[in-house]
Parts: structure tokens; C-alpha cells; sequence
């Protein structure tokens, strides 16, 4: 059985690609950073979604963050609490 290199659909690519739309497209408030980091996270060893993936890093360099700095900075306001607050849920879990 071999393992192959296709790239697979994410099941979430639908929903997931507007925001990164919206992303691209504005500033780097708390809930588009924490937005961001969400993503990176999700996208970050899957295979496939490389327009997502590329677009994440291109939000990346247009706030001009690194990575490393975008999270340190959402531990930060999860630390806070409150954005994801209309949730009804802490999604702390993500950022372990």
C-alpha cells in the first residue's frame, strides 16, 4: 500500500478560506490575530490547502510577524481571555 503525494481536501477548506480572504485584507487586531494563529495551527503539517497555507504566510509577512511572534502574542490575549468569548467556549487547547 503506498502512501502516495496527493494533497487531500481539508473539511473545513470552505469555511476556512473566507476568513483568509478577509485576513488578507485587514489589519492585525486581537480577533484577526488570534484568527491567524487558529489557522496556522490547523493548516500547519496538513496535507494539502497549500493556497490556504501560502496565504497564511503572506498575512504573516504583510503585519510583519514572525510565527514564533504571532503566537507569543495570542498566548498573550488568550491569557486575557475574551476573544473567543460569543463562543461560549475556551478553545485554550490550541495554544498548549
Amino acid at each position: 500500500m503506498s502512501k502516495g503525494n496527493k494533497d487531500q481536501q481539508h473539511p473545513l477548506y470552505n469555511r476556512d478560506r473566507p476568513i483568509v480572504e478577509i485576513l488578507l485584507t485587514q489589519e492585525a487586531t486581537d480577533h484577526n490575530l488570534a484568527e491567524l494563529a487558529r489557522l496556522r495551527i490547523r493548516y500547519s503539517r496538513f496535507p494539502g490547502a497549500r493556497d490556504i497555507q501560502q496565504d497564511l504566510d503572506k498575512v504573516l509577512q504583510q503585519w510583519g510577524l514572525s510565527e514564533e511572534e504571532l503566537f507569543e502574542k495570542t498566548r498573550q490575549l488568550h491569557k486575557v481571555g475574551g476573544i473567543y468569548k460569543s463562543r461560549g467556549k475556551k478553545e485554550e487547547e490550541d495554544w498548549n
